[in-house]
């Protein structure tokens, strides 16, 4: 076994790294001041198209906390934060030689429902669909009206249901209080088999619109 695939597979319990990709990271670590005491840095910096996406750099090992996942891959520290851990376990980092190539990390792990930011398309015609938007225009949207809110529903995948708040709840520093111990709750006590409810809510911009009540 080469001196390379032991080093790999020290680091394999979150992230493991091929051999032409650790010979890239050394030769462009080996252009950084301070070489010797800098790990590699990979990181979840939150989700694209159905998949994570990362930070790559460089930084001192000896920033990383205790909680931190410390490998060696060879003379390479590699570190991924604690908050990355469970969302890259398995992961490797490769060399791609496609177009003008590059480091590729391939995770067999993808973002649920709650990280993805938006909504995959649905069926809104669906038994469950429609049990939604009963609740939403009978029960939970006359009662945050009062606060010039309204949620709609986005999309109903399975059990998931992607729902998008406007009015008063758009931008508001509750509103996740609101989603989470409001209208997830009553929609949960109606519908027992919803799994989770997510807002694809763009909360950085938007106008404001109002409830109006369904239609008789």
């Amino acid at each position: 076994m080469t001196d390379d695939a032991v080093a790999t597979q020290t680091a394999a319990a979150v992230l493991s790294v091929t051999p032409s990709a650790l010979q890239v990271v050394l030769d462009a670590r080996s252009q950084e001041e301070g070489a010797e005491s800098l790990a590699l840095w990979v990181e979840v910096t939150g989700a694209s198209g159905g998949a994570y996406t990362y930070d790559i750099y460089f930084q001192p090992v000896a920033d990383a906390s205790p909680r931190d996942e410390v490998a060696h891959v060879g003379e390479l520290p590699v570190v991924v934060p604690v908050k990355s851990v469970a969302r890259m376990r398995g992961a490797r980092l490769d060399w791609s030689d496609d177009g003008e190539g590059g480091l590729v990390i391939v995770n067999p792990n993808t973002p649920p429902p709650s990280e993805r930011g938006a909504a995959p398309p649905g069926d809104l015609s669906s038994d469950l669909a429609r049990r939604v938007m009963a609740v939403l225009d009978e029960q939970i949207n006359p009662s945050i009206a009062g606060h010039g809110g309204r949620a709609d529903l986005v999309s109903v995948d399975e059990t998931v249901v992607y729902l998008r708040l406007s009015g008063g709840c758009q931008g508001c520093g509750m509103a996740s209080v609101t989603l989470s111990q409001g209208i997830e709750v009553a929609l949960r006590d109606e519908i027992p088999e919803i799994s989770e409810v997510v807002d694809v809510t763009d909360h950085a911009g938007g106008a404001n619109p109002y409830f109006q009540p369904a239609k008789k």
